[in-house]
Parts: C-alpha cells; structure tokens; sequence
C-alpha cells in the first residue's frame, strides 16, 4: 500500500507506508528526521542503520539522522547521529532545521522555543522565515593553536562551539586540498576527540566564505552551522571582522552568526536555512533490516541493546 505524497513540481509521489521520515537540508547540510517522542528510535538508531540511512544512492541519503524526543527539561529533545553513525553532541545546522520542523509540528511556538541536545539546551526561534538558535556559551577560543602552516594559510585557531573545530584563514579557500589538508587537521593530535576543519577566506566582494570538512561524515559537507560559529568567533579574536559575521558556506547559501563576549565566554546565535525538503515513509524492506543484519552478524552487541532499551 502507498500513500500520496506531493512533490515539488505539484505531482503525486507514491512512497511506500511505513515509519515517516522528514528530509530536512540547511544550507545544503542534509539530515534525516524522525519523530520519536511516541515511537523510539529502536533500531534505527544502530550505527548499521544510520549508515545504510546515510547512504547516497542506496539509502535515503543525509549527512546525519536526528531523532525527535521527550524531554524533562525542554519543549522536546533531540538526539543526533553522524552519518558513519557515530553520536554527536551538537549540529548546528541539524539544529536549525529542528526548530523550522517544530514549529511545522506544533512541537514549540516560532518565537521561542527549546531543546535539549548532549550539548544542552538551545534556545530556537523563526526570524522572518529562517530559524535562529542560540549556543550555549562558548568558553574556549584559541586564537592561535601550534601547527605549522601551509602555503597560503596565515593562521589556525581552535573553538570549541558544541564540538570541537581548527579553523584556518587562508587566502582562497577553492584553493585548498580539503580532502588532505582537511583530514590531516581533523585527525591532528593537539584534538584527542578529533575535529572538523574549517578553512575561511574573503571573496572577491569582500565577503567571507568557508569550507569545512567534517569528522563524522569524514569529507567536505556543503555547510556547517557550527563551524560557521567556531569561524566567525576567531574572525571576531583575529579582529578581522565583528560581531555580526555573514559567512558564504559551499553551497553558495548564507549563513549568519552574532556574538557577544561576557566575561570569559562567547555567546553566539546562529541563523541560516532550515527547510523541508519531503516528507516519507521508509519501506517493508527497512523493516526486516534489523533482522537481516541479526542474521548476518554485522550487528555490534552495543546496537543491539540500543535497540531492546
């Protein structure tokens, strides 16, 4: 049986029934959305799942997968997975899109809501048609981190804006080889948990544009919203730029980040895309994947507690 769905050119799209998904992208940043707070995750959350999840061309296809829950806390809460299916505390496009598709839900009001996160809470809100989220306060930024330089680099700081970030200002971002120079700063040993790397550079407008390459999803992702916090935090230490930054990510879309500097800490508000892409429900197939990877003894013992939990 089949449900019809609309697509963006008006037509009937026919997907099959089953657990409803939520296709979400934020500046070319893409997740996969359930909503758990009736239903858990089960074994969707398994880092097998995610990954097949994730998958482009076999999958549904994501940068990561986040799960809508019940919080004692908050409006809701979320829990959110790289697409390698490794947990994560904090995205800070993930998190925009949360609040657009709370608000669609009914999960939380357009002028503030709440939810809890392994970062802590965040505070969301629509300004206009974007969403907007405060950070918790970012209390460590490095302006300046001992690694040598590349051609074309003249500095690298670190930030820890929810997951830890290396940002370097470079003279030309297109210029830079994400896929190693990325991957070795990701895996540098100066970050025990690793971290993405960022790299920032003017445009021939003067504006800021950035590429990072992320840990978790381990190559370069069309956006990141927390690294676009981490960037325009060490713009603003480096004193090449203010306290409301305008940052180009890879997709060519906007994203925006204000910050404040209280005592010893930064807070910053993120701002930037979270639209709906498609609503959909996954197939019998993804039913019996749990199953199947039972059967085939690719199922880590720590999913399948996470599954009967």
């Amino acid at each position: 049986m089949a449900t019809p769905l609309v697509g963006s050119s008006g037509g009937a799209v026919s997907i099959s029934l089953g657990r409803e998904f939520f296709k979400m992208t934020g500046s070319g940043n893409d997740f996969v959305f359930f909503d758990a707070r009736l239903e858990g995750p089960g074994w969707l959350a398994a880092p097998e799942a995610i990954r097949e999840l994730c998958a482009r061309g076999t999958g549904v296809g994501a940068d990561g997968v986040v799960f809508l829950e019940p919080s004692d806390t908050a409006d809701f809460g979320i829990t959110y997975f790289n697409s390698d299916g490794t947990r994560a505390a904090l995205c800070g496009n993930a998190s925009l899109c949360t609040t657009s598709l709370a608000v669609d839900l009914g999960l939380g009001a357009a002028a503030g809501l709440a939810f809890d996160t392994d970062a802590g809470v965040i505070a969301g809100r629509l300004r206009g048609q974007l969403p907007e989220i405060d950070l918790q306060p970012v209390s460590r930024v490095d302006p300046a981190v001992d690694i040598p330089l590349d051609a074309g680099e003249s500095r690298i700081g670190f930030a820890e804006a929810g997951v830890p970030h290396v940002v370097v200002l470079c003279d030309d971002v297109d210029r830079i080889e994400l896929r190693t120079r990325g991957r070795e700063l990701r895996w540098n040993d100066q970050f025990p948990q690793g971290a993405n790397a960022n790299f920032v550079s003017r445009g021939s407008t003067g504006n800021w544009r950035m590429r990072t390459y992320e840990r978790g999803v381990e190559g370069e992702t069309l956006a990141c919203g927390t690294g676009a916090v981490a960037t325009a935090l060490l713009l603003g230490a480096w004193a090449v730029a203010g306290a409301d930054v305008e940052l180009e990510s890879r997709s060519g879309r906007i994203v925006g980040v204000r910050s404040t500097r209280v005592r010893s800490a930064w807070r910053a508000s993120l701002r930037g895309e979270g639209r709906l892409v498609y609503r959909g429900a996954l197939s019998a197939e993804w039913s019996d994947f749990a199953a199947a990877a039972r059967r085939r003894g690719s199922v880590s013992p720590e999913s399948k507690r996470s599954w009967d939990a």
